[in-house]
């Protein structure tokens, strides 16, 4: 199992989620590439894993949750230091970062478990994501299908994360791994906070990543994520 598993670049034990620290978890496509994302994002990630996240059976295997009748949707657990990168970077990162207008699957991936989905746990979470997405679904001109639910919306089933198998965990920094990413970004980028955050969440949650990070190295439209470094991305890059 996981147990004591450290990150495979930045670390860190995968389980933990030190004093202060924050998780968030979503799903936007193949769990590979999207996990990726994140870790390279330039700072605050403490660790990112991959897993099956809002089904209704608990301990899926990758078969089972592949077979969609779990429910389950490939996903990414990230656990950060909110000093140091906001939950609104990541959830940024999420949103552009694949189709989220894709109804069960992002191009050749079909099925339940490739859905778009993100999880809140706390009602800050709830409203970020939710002012986030009509915003989003203006700019994108078509209607967002992303599952939004609460984290414990998820208990009845034993929770809403497994961990997957060791084997996927931070895949593409692994030696003759296969680089495959089929999440399709749209080339848009999210609306500034400014003109979407609730007035009470700005100061909190404002942005930590300045737009030059987001002009050099944000999503582009059809690119994939494999292309790019297993490293962080540096602060002195953008």
């Amino acid at each position: 199992g996981i147990k004591g598993l450290k990150h495979h670049v930045l670390g860190n034990d995968l389980e933990e989620v030190p004093e202060g620290y924050e998780v968030c978890v979503f799903g936007n496509g193949c769990f590979w590439g999207s996990e990726k994302a994140i870790w390279r994002m330039p700072k605050g990630i403490h660790s990112t894993a991959v897993g099956y996240c809002a089904g209704y059976t608990p301990n899926p295997t990758y078969n089972e949750a592949c077979s969609s009748m779990t429910g389950h949707t490939e996903g990414v657990r990230v656990v950060f230091n909110p000093k140091e990168i906001s939950y609104v970077d990541i959830m940024r990162m999420f949103w552009e970062s694949h189709d989220p207008t894709q109804s069960m699957g992002q191009g050749n991936d079909r099925g339940s478990q490739y859905r778009s989905g993100i999880y809140y746990f706390n009602e800050d979470q709830k409203r970020l994501i939710e002012a986030s997405k009509e915003a989003f679904e203006k700019q994108l001109g078509r209607k967002i299908q992303t599952q939004v639910a609460a984290a414990s919306d998820y208990d009845k089933y034993g929770g809403l994360w497994y961990f997957a198998e060791p084997y996927h965990q931070q895949y593409l920094a692994k030696p003759g791994s296969r680089p495959y990413c089929s999440a399709q970004p749209q080339g848009v980028s999210l609306a500034s906070f400014e003109s979407w955050a609730p007035e009470d969440l700005k100061e909190k949650y404002a942005p930590k990543l300045p737009e030059s990070f987001w002009k050099k190295h944000g999503p582009v439209k059809g690119c994939s994520i494999v292309r790019f470094d297993n490293e962080p991305i540096s602060e002195s890059s953008y």
